[in-house]
């Protein structure tokens, strides 16, 4: 696989449709247009429609439709591309595609047209993930924090960021090349305004990118404890219906029920689980034991418990083998049987909402929860659609800011802390990002992307 090949991909989603797309990049493609048309090149202008059979090799007909073309290096990738739209019928599109790839094109591999689009300069690596992103959108709110990526309003917060960097930089590495001069006592001042308003700034951008990911990738929550405690009809009064078979025998779930909901646009993957207990029936024992792994790959535990009891010592022995430091919240269910209103309460350090999954009564307090939990702030009006690598760089130059600011005594350590932070910032847009991270990022994206 070179960066030179001309490569083509069909560009709609599989299936029938009115309208397909058939997309090639490459270098020097009006040759490849002409025998794909039997026109000359003079007949296609740049980004102009021109209506066009296609032909095969024999020169019978393939199908008719419109052809674009787009000049290097004012075109998606950088490269000459073209764009042929034609019936979408999967044979057709197959046959565009199989016609392409006798004229010299090569099948491109998933996301080869936006890593060429990033290795030409037309788009940093934070945009490219936003092409991805929006396409994957499971919400209006997740589609507008993408189209925000896409159009470069993440990179450019990141940009000024490493501007301010650099610029600190440059103060102190004056300053420590001029050692032997009188050091001007408001340079020093300086420094530490400049720090201080960078680390705000940049504690700003996380808030932004931390909403973004929870809307992008959500919460995985996982209803857990004893048998009968309601946690299935928990799920179905989250889910709006009847997802999850509900009794008064105890171990009628034996394996996983999974649903996504969304509140205020944040995913929210709900997982029904068995309930934990001692048993001897081999069918539940397995249902059990697919309980704690569902738990242990969790981003949030409920652990239910009926009201009237409270946390009993079985619970509480349910609490012992969590897997340390994931999130508990406490669901006192069946309120309404108890004879007790809805509340958010803290116990322990814990968070216990008492609510009736029969009813639905306290089904907000959950809601603003799980939200909560999320790091939502209610709008994200202003978020930024973020993956867990941008959430790790973000904070790992946040680390290297605090840590400048109590070296900043030392300007030599503190100039080395704030180049790390410089670089922890670059790997967001790609300027530095090894060959392996960008396979990995292009390789998830879709063909003919």
């Amino acid at each position: 696989m070179k960066s030179t090949d001309t490569i083509a991909a069909i560009a709609t989603p599989p299936g029938r449709g009115g309208v397909g797309i058939v997309r090639i990049s490459g270098c020097d493609l009006l040759p490849l247009a002409q025998a794909l048309t039997g026109k000359t090149p003079g007949s296609f202008k740049a980004r102009r429609a021109a209506v066009a059979d296609f032909v095969a090799a024999d020169g019978q007909p393939l199908d008719s439709g419109l052809l674009l073309y787009f000049p290097a290096p004012h075109s998606f990738t950088g490269e000459d591309v073209l764009e042929l739209h034609g019936h979408g019928g999967p044979v057709v599109l197959h046959a565009l595609l199989a016609r392409c790839v006798e004229l010299g094109a090569r099948l491109a591999e998933p996301g080869e047209f936006s890593r060429r689009a990033f290795e030409n300069d037309k788009i940093d690596l934070a945009q490219a993930e936003g092409i991805a992103d929006l396409i994957d959108a499971a919400s209006q709110q997740a589609a507008r924090a993408a189209v925000r990526s896409l159009n470069g309003e993440f990179s450019r917060s990141v940009r000024a960021l490493t501007d301010g960097l650099i610029e600190l930089r440059s103060l102190i590495e004056a300053t420590l090349d001029f050692s032997d001069e009188e050091i001007d006592p408001l340079a020093e001042t300086d420094r530490v305004a400049r720090l201080k308003c960078l680390r705000t700034d940049l504690a700003a951008l996380r808030t932004r990118a931390r909403e973004g990911a929870a809307l992008r990738a959500g919460l995985t929550v996982v209803l857990a404890g004893l048998p009968n405690v309601g946690k299935s009809s928990l799920l179905n009064q989250l889910a709006g219906a009847e997802r999850a078979l509900v009794t008064a025998i105890p171990g009628t779930t034996r394996d996983a029920v999974r649903e996504t909901i969304l509140v205020e646009g944040i995913p929210l993957h709900i997982i029904d689980t068995a309930g934990l207990r001692e048993t001897v029936d081999e069918v539940e024992k397995l249902g059990i034991e697919r309980s704690w792994k569902e738990i242990a790959s969790a981003d949030v535990v409920l652990q239910l418990v009926d009201a009237r009891s409270g946390l009993t010592p079985a619970d509480r022995n349910v609490v012992a083998r969590l897997p340390a430091g994931i999130e508990r919240v406490v669901i006192e269910n069946k309120c309404d049987l108890a004879g007790l209103p809805p509340e958010r309460t803290m116990q322990d350090g814990v968070v216990h909402l008492r609510l009736s999954a029969k009813t639905g009564a306290g089904r907000e307090l959950l809601h603003d929860e799980l939200l909560r939990i999320a790091g939502w702030r209610g709008h994200g009006e202003d978020a930024l659609l973020a993956r867990a690598r941008h959430l790790e760089a973000l904070a790992e130059a946040e680390a290297r800011l605090a840590a400048a600011a109590d070296q900043l005594a030392q300007l030599e350590l503190a100039a080395e802390e704030l180049r790390l932070a410089q670089q922890a910032l670059s790997r967001i847009t790609g300027q530095f990002s090894a060959d392996d991270l960008l396979g990995s990022i292009f390789g998830r994206f879709c063909i003919g992307k």
